[in-house]
């Protein structure tokens, strides 16, 4: 993967990322909860000058947002897929629209090649799954692969 330059300007506002930032970012991506005073002293900053950095990447849509991550199977849906979706003169409106409604779909990019979406999906069961599926497979050709396990589940990025 290609990650930008540690001197790379951001499309957004002409903002400059600095090593500092970088670290503001390492850090806010393994705890986005951490306290600014915190913060701050881990990348060697005072709190409002944290504090000033980060709502400059916050306005210029650096840091997108906050989440908790939530563990699906003990909320129910223990079966994490990826659904794969070739689609050939259809209206992608119309499996945008279903996929935006779906729930059970946690992720959904359109790409490029054979796959004209791929989607993350989870679900209570294989019957929910073989659900999900029907109300795809109108739009196109679906392919599907269960998760068996995730060696890496999300990887921090960084300029190192």
């Amino acid at each position: 993967m290609i990650y930008p330059l540690k001197s790379a300007k951001s499309a957004f506002k002409n903002i400059m990322i600095d090593s500092i930032d970088w670290k503001i970012l390492k850090e806010l991506q393994e705890n986005a909860r951490i306290s600014f005073a915190e913060l701050g002293r881990r990348v060697g900053l005072t709190t409002p000058a944290v504090i000033e950095r980060v709502r400059k990447m916050e306005d210029a849509k650096i840091i997108k947002g906050y989440a908790a991550e939530i563990d699906t199977a003990k909320v129910g849906l223990p079966i994490t897929a990826f659904i794969r979706m070739s689609i050939s003169g259809v209206d992608y409106s119309r499996i945008i629209e279903v996929v935006e409604n779906s729930k059970e779909v946690l992720e959904c990019h359109r790409g490029t090649g054979n796959d004209s979406f791929i989607m993350k999906v989870a679900v209570a069961n294989v019957e929910h799954l073989q659900n999900l599926i029907d109300k795809l497979v109108p739009y196109g050709i679906t392919t599907t692969s269960i998760v068996l396990s995730s060696p890496v589940k999300s990887r921090v990025i960084s300029n190192e």
